[in-house]
């Protein structure tokens, strides 16, 4: 009988490891030089096949075969499938909610949490609030976050504290939100389920708030605010003219936070959340449909706006721009460009891996790795490095995901361990570096630059040290049972 033997490649070398990422370094620092905040738009996904393509050109110079690099590639993305599916039901819910009134009625409410006394923790609470509701720090910084910056120089606040509280809360309800795309793909990256995940990272995440809320209130305690929050009361009054606002419109978030504590799978869930959000929009937003079906009040023109806020999202005019701004978006489509650069980062991740380029670069890391604790801190400084050379979050979870992976199970550490650090660095670091898409952006939106908020952005860099804590003393680090460990 005829066997077939394994292929033998040539072992990479350590400079042709490193000539991918100094490339993707090279292509993505000139698509933010090029392009700016739009760079994740198009010109980073370019920067990522070119890269891709030149591990391709050493893969065949190894004698490794397209169809091994193509099944490789196959296999980067299947990890991701989940993932992508997810960020595309979240994107119906965004736009159901927009229209129900659930998102605008948590705004409402949160906004009425300002207190001029209790300004900084305030604007860290009330950007948790709506990040958290729209899975947005982004979005949450343009439009809140820029508000509260007004009304901190009306009250000559310091606009770096401000803008310090903005970032933190943003970025916390960001990560502990299901409607976040980096929150989806940490866990796709790191093996584990979105709900566990973000229950798990409550042991890094709260902590680390409840610390900068208690900062943010010691800053704030000579604060001296003296002028009207008019600008602020002027949006919750144009909520009101636009919506039916109540707590019977948090119905949808309610179900869907049942749904999640109750360990339902993740996709339809948010998807029965979007569905949900859709039958609250008909009930309760029945004037807000008519005017953006042009008038027509029939079930058939309210069925055609609910459909194209599930595919499309919604646009809304209270005229009002920064709160339009922060209504509008939503639908399937709105993913898309997320979805284009999670496809272009895992294959160039999974190319990587395949040719044994990524295995070559961290053999030298993983030998001074001894512990647990030093894993963590590898994997963290590694995501906060990525952050830096690449100036994208994405490539700073999905790099360092597909890095350690298969040594954290080696280890036996659970996949929820890595899916949480990878978020504690790489997606939270991301908005503290000038050249980074994410501090570039808040930079622009705040008018602060990254280098003088960063020591105010209490909770994006105390939650990576408090997962370094917890990794050296092994608090809450999770461990796969004899049965769940990889056969050897």
């Amino acid at each position: 009988m005829q066997t077939t033997s394994k292929p033998d490649y040539r072992e990479p070398s350590v400079l042709q490891a490193a000539a991918p990422l100094i490339a993707l370094i090279i292509t993505l620092a000139a698509s933010v030089y090029l392009f700016g905040e739009d760079s994740s738009y198009g010109p980073n996904q370019i920067a990522l096949w070119v890269a891709g393509g030149i591990a391709i050109m050493i893969g065949f110079y190894n004698d490794y075969s397209w169809a091994d690099m193509e099944e490789g590639i196959k296999e980067g993305i299947a990890v991701a499938l989940g993932a992508m599916l997810i960020i595309l039901a979240v994107g119906s819910l965004i736009g159901t909610w927009l229209l129900s009134g659930t998102v605008p009625t948590m705004i409402y409410y949160g906004l009425e949490l300002l207190n001029p006394s209790l300004f900084y923790a305030a604007t860290a609470l009330i950007c948790g609030i709506v990040a958290l509701s729209i899975g947005s720090s982004w979005t949450t910084a343009a439009t809140i976050g820029v508000a509260l910056m007004g009304v901190s120089a009306g009250m000559e606040l310091s606009p770096l504290i401000t803008a310090g509280a903005v970032v933190s809360g943003a970025y916390f309800g960001d990560k502990m939100s299901p409607l976040s795309d980096t929150t989806n793909l940490a866990p796709a990256v790191g093996g584990s389920e979105l709900f566990e995940h973000i229950r798990y990272m409550v042991y890094t995440a709260g902590p680390a708030f409840l610390i900068a809320l208690a900062l943010f209130l010691i800053l704030g305690l000579n604060a001296d605010a003296t002028t009207s929050l008019i600008e602020l009361e002027r949006m919750q009054l144009e909520l009101q003219n636009t919506y039916n606002i109540g707590w019977e419109m948090l119905v949808p978030l309610a179900i869907l936070l049942y749904l999640a504590a109750t360990g339902k799978p993740a996709l339809p869930t948010v998807f029965f959340g979007a569905l949900i959000g859709g039958l609250w929009a008909v009930l309760f937003q029945g004037e807000l449909i008519t005017n953006i079906a042009g008038g027509d009040a029939s079930a058939v023109a309210s069925l055609k706006v609910v459909w194209l806020a599930l595919s499309d999202g919604v646009a809304i005019n209270t005229g009002a721009e920064k709160l339009d701004s922060l209504l509008s978006g939503g639908g399937m489509s709105s993913m898309l460009n997320t979805i284009w650069l999670i496809l272009s980062a895992m294959t160039f991740g999974a190319v990587m891996e395949k040719l044994g380029l990524l295995e070559r670069l961290i053999r030298g890391v993983l030998g001074m790795v001894k512990s647990t604790g030093s894993l963590i801190g590898a994997t963290l400084f590694t995501c906060f490095g990525a952050n830096v050379l690449t100036a994208d979050q994405y490539m700073a979870i999905v790099i360092p995901g597909r890095m350690y992976r298969e040594e954290y199970i080696r280890r036996g550490l659970d996949p929820r361990v890595l899916s949480r650090t990878l978020e504690d660095s790489g997606t939270l670091t991301s908005a503290l570096i000038p050249w980074n898409t994410c501090g570039a952006f808040m930079m622009g939106v705040l008018a602060v630059s990254p280098l003088e908020y960063a020591p105010f952005a209490f909770f994006n860099w105390l939650t990576p040290l408090i997962a370094l804590v917890y990794g050296y003393t092994g608090f809450r680090i999770l461990r796969l049972a004899p049965q769940e460990k990889p056969a050897t």
